[in-house]
């Protein structure tokens, strides 16, 4: 049999082309969703008489119940299954988010971005969880940062459909904030029935795979299931991993440095002197299209070479030196793309191979509740980070202070990837 004709070349390939678009679509989406109130407070900011801090505050409350419920909700998600429960979160967070349109002051502001919060736990660490359940471990950092780039492409299309948003403000009496969070909210509704439809919980299910190919894929995960002496299976076990901790603590780096800049961003650049906010929205995409680029390569290389610690480490590194520089040149538009740029291939570059180090120790049940709770805990920093920068901005007038906290921020996370002990799934 010809090396493109095995079942594990094959299987890969099909599994490839079955999820990896639906799941990077359904992460668009959510992540669209989830940030793109940094657009829309070009002018609601001004409407609604918002200062930066109020703005900051509500724009990290969202991860307040966010990290409450993603631990109960990945657990309910192996419960019931991926397919009911993502349907669910997809329906939820859509009707919040176009609810987001009916926002009219500081309390509406919070309450609403702390239900969006509650309604979207569990959908990332669900689709990580999810994903363990059909890629080999050899395959997950490429997956990963493949389904990850949404994230990424959500800030390269949506600055251009939020530009575009915005300028529907007086149509019907409504703002163009208010546009943008109605029209960007229906693609969550129209979506949930999909998912029904369209995954299935397990490869044992998949029609779509060949009697042969699944065969090969259910033999190939139940032996890396099975137990070994440096993995943990019992949730209670892998909740007193001093290395889930620390794992926690690297990912609470990088999610700070991914909200505090993506809340920012399109602030970040008006303030440099980009007045008009169509304009802003659509300038703002090119650090998302450098950060899709490193996403891909830093995860292949990272599969191809089987090394994750150092990916992580360097690339957080060159996270941290973007955002330094970002900081060191406030007054120029050019280089302050081109420094927020470099900021966004270093940290997106870390999720691929990030990810590939819990689900390389954890199995079974402790893998839902594992990757759960290191999100969970990471996501305080999607709180902090855009809080601390709006509070920063509205008392020094600048960006600087909070682009330098980003910088430190990823260096100590880049340091305790470092020192992590390698195991015998991670062995370098």
């Amino acid at each position: 049999m010809a090396a493109a004709d095995h079942p594990s070349t094959t299987a890969v390939a099909t599994l490839r082309r079955r999820l990896i678009p639906f799941l990077f679509l359904l992460y668009v989406v959510a992540y669209l969703d989830r940030v793109n109130v940094g657009f829309a407070a070009l002018d609601m900011n001004r409407d609604l008489g918002f200062s930066a801090a109020v703005y900051g505050l509500g724009s990290g409350i969202f991860f307040v119940s966010y990290t409450l419920l993603e631990v109960p909700s990945n657990l309910m998600l192996a419960r019931v299954g991926a397919r009911v429960w993502i349907a669910r979160i997809m329906l939820t967070w859509g009707l919040v988010s176009v609810g987001m349109a009916f926002v009219h002051n500081a309390t509406t502001f919070y309450l609403l971005r702390f239900l969006l919060g509650a309604a979207e736990a569990g959908f990332f660490p669900g689709i990580i969880y999810y994903l363990t359940q059909w890629f080999p471990a050899r395959e997950r950092a490429r997956a990963v940062a493949l389904f990850m780039t949404g994230t990424a492409i959500a800030g390269v299309i949506g600055g251009p459909i939020s530009s575009a948003l915005l300028l529907l403000d007086g149509t019907w009496g409504l703002h163009g904030w208010q546009w943008l969070f109605v029209i960007e909210g229906i693609p969550a509704l129209l979506l949930a029935p999909v998912v029904l439809r369209r995954l299935d919980d397990r490869p044992e299910t998949a029609t779509w795979l060949s009697e042969t190919e699944r065969t090969w894929l259910t033999t190939t995960l139940a032996a890396e299931s099975r137990p070994r002496p440096d993995a943990h299976h019992d949730l209670r076990a892998a909740f007193g991993s001093p290395r889930l901790w620390a794992l926690a603590a690297i990912y609470f780096s990088i999610v700070l440095a991914i909200y505090g800049v993506s809340f920012w961003l399109p602030q970040i650049l008006q303030a440099l002197g980009t007045t008009s906010s169509a304009t802003v929205a659509l300038v703002s995409a090119i650090p998302y299209v450098a950060a899709a680029v490193a996403m891909v390569i830093v995860g292949g290389h990272s599969d191809r070479t089987g090394e994750r610690r150092w990916h992580v480490a360097l690339s957080a590194l060159a996270g941290a030196a973007g955002f330094a520089l970002a900081a060191l040149v406030p007054t120029s538009l050019v280089l302050s793309l081109a420094a927020l740029s470099l900021a966004a291939m270093g940290v997106w570059g870390t999720l691929g191979p990030f990810w590939a180090l819990p689900t390389a120790f954890l199995t079974g049940r402790a893998a839902a509740g594992g990757v759960a709770l290191v999100n969970s805990v990471a996501n305080i920093g999607g709180f902090i980070g855009p809080t601390v920068v709006g509070y920063v901005r509205d008392a020094t007038g600048s960006f600087a202070a909070g682009l330098w906290l980003l910088a430190a921020g990823l260096v100590v996370g880049a340091a305790i990837t470092l020192c992590l002990r390698p195991t015998h799934a991670d062995p370098r």
